[in-house]
């Protein structure tokens, strides 16, 4: 397997490099701590889980020589994620996983959602791509309805029919689906 460029977080926490610890903090302990607020923790567990995750990043690079194959955020945030989940089963005593050394078997379910969160970021990279590529009115039509709102204030708001907004909103899909497909290929 191709080790990823993010394997420069790891070398960094191993050369304890002040600034490449900075910056993983700087990128990542807001989203693990709005993740843990949202989830029954407090600001003192974000900050406990999320030191704790980065010790046993560092414990698994210099040990078991990790090797990044997918980028750092999404493995990362599994890894804080789970840990999260297995503290709060410990507090009420019903352990998911081995207490412990919780990252020293990183399971394949591991990888296999950080691969499936690639997967999401490059089809929505397509997707954005080829979105660009509609004319103004479809790319305004699509944001228009995707965004939840009910189609006859749209049209209204458009100043076009219903009838006319659904027929050009499935003209705009096809030729959107088109490019994906093409792109695919």
């Amino acid at each position: 397997m191709t080790i990823h460029p993010d394997q420069r977080y790891l070398e960094g926490l191993l050369c304890n490099d002040t600034r490449l610890v900075q910056e993983i903090y700087e990128r990542y302990a807001g989203k693990i701590r709005y993740y843990i607020m949202q989830n029954r923790g407090s600001e003192d567990d974000a900050a406990d889980i999320f030191q704790e995750s980065l010790m046993d990043l560092y414990n698994q690079a210099k040990h078991k020589q990790l090797r990044l194959t997918c980028p750092f955020e999404p493995f990362f945030l599994l890894i804080c994620k789970r840990k999260w989940l297995n503290e709060l089963k410990k507090r009420e005593r019903q352990p998911v996983t081995k207490p412990a050394d919780d990252l020293s078997d990183v399971g394949e379910d591991v990888f296999a959602a950080a691969e499936a969160v690639i997967r999401e970021e490059e089809q929505a990279a397509v997707f954005l791509a080829q979105f660009g590529r509609l004319g103004e009115k479809c790319r305004e039509i699509l944001r228009q309805c995707l965004s939840g709102e009910a189609q006859e204030k749209i049209a209204a708001a458009m100043g076009v029919t219903y009838g006319y907004l659904r027929k050009k909103k499935s003209e705009c899909m096809a030729t959107l689906l088109s490019y994906i497909q093409a792109q695919k290929k």
